[in-house]
């Protein structure tokens, strides 16, 4: 499968959409690119929203048909991500599993909050920066759970199968090993990113360990799942997400044409220069 991109609209503006198609059709980043790259190797495909060193909170939009990837907002303002010493904008490549969904109506039984209405987010931790609606295929090493305004926002830590380490990592704690620290930076990451903007540390589940691979795979088998009753529509509460589609041909919502724009990329609008500001935050240890 050939996956690329259509970008509609400037970076950093309200109306900048980046559409994934397969083969030249559109296709919905949530519902139509197949979870598993290689179900019996257990690859995955990661749909990148966020390349790593940016600051532009994008993601893939549930409201909207063929779900595109588009910026956040909050009370109409785009929203970035403050740059937090040492570290700048995102850490990683940071994306989501499609096929999969955090039910927000069911309570997980270890971390004891409901999911947070979202494909599961993944954090890829190869050397390559990635770019906004690529298709990854990555291998799986573990899990952290983030507890986000009481719902429970999974973290899976993948590394693309291309990367040059990628043989050598095989579970959570190859991640140490080859990667020192940075399992610690990502904990730190995620607890003080939202301090600039007024709001308290983040916590996390299992007092912020990495679970394992084994562990992983068994959560994202769990959303995968919630996900089918979704797009069955036999969800107790689909909370407004579009489930319309262009392969599901079994679906209530298949969607064979979809007028989707042409493609109408431009240049990146300029970004207020406080983006760049550097916040040293004394967070907890």
């Amino acid at each position: 499968m050939t996956y690329t991109t259509r970008q509609i609209g400037a970076k950093n503006t309200l109306d900048y959409r980046v559409f994934i198609e397969k083969n030249g059709k559109p296709v919905s980043a949530f519902h139509d690119i197949p979870l598993y790259a290689d179900e019996e190797k257990q690859i995955f495909n990661m749909v990148v929203e966020i390349p790593r060193w940016s600051n532009a909170k994008l993601e893939i939009t549930k409201e909207e048909p063929l779900n595109p990837i588009i910026q956040d907002t909050k009370k109409g303002k785009l929203r970035f991500v403050r740059n937090c010493f040492p570290h700048h904008g995102y850490i990683h490549n940071y994306g989501a599993f499609p096929q999969t969904w955090e039910d927000p109506n069911v309570v997980h039984p270890d971390t004891k909050a409901v999911g947070d209405n979202d494909p599961i987010d993944v954090l890829e931790i190869g050397e390559t920066i990635g770019y906004t609606g690529q298709v990854k295929q990555v291998k799986v090493l573990g899990v952290m759970a983030l507890l986000d305004e009481g719902e429970t926002d999974w973290k899976v830590i993948a590394i693309d199968v291309t990367d040059p380490l990628a043989s050598k990592l095989n579970d959570i704690e190859d991640v140490e090993k080859y990667f020192p620290g940075l399992l610690r930076a990502t904990n730190e990451w995620f607890r003080i990113y939202k301090i600039p903007d007024g709001k308290p540390e983040n916590q996390f589940a299992f007092s912020g360990e990495a679970k394992n691979k084994k562990y992983a795979l068994d959560v994202i088998k769990e959303t995968n799942e919630s996900w089918k009753t979704l797009i069955q529509g036999k969800s107790v509460d689909s909370k407004g997400i579009n489930l319309e589609n262009t392969t599901l041909k079994e679906t209530p919502t298949f969607q064979e044409v979809n007028q989707v724009p042409a493609a109408s990329p431009k240049e990146d609008a300029p970004i207020d220069k406080s983006i760049d500001k550097w916040f040293f935050i004394s967070g907890s240890a």
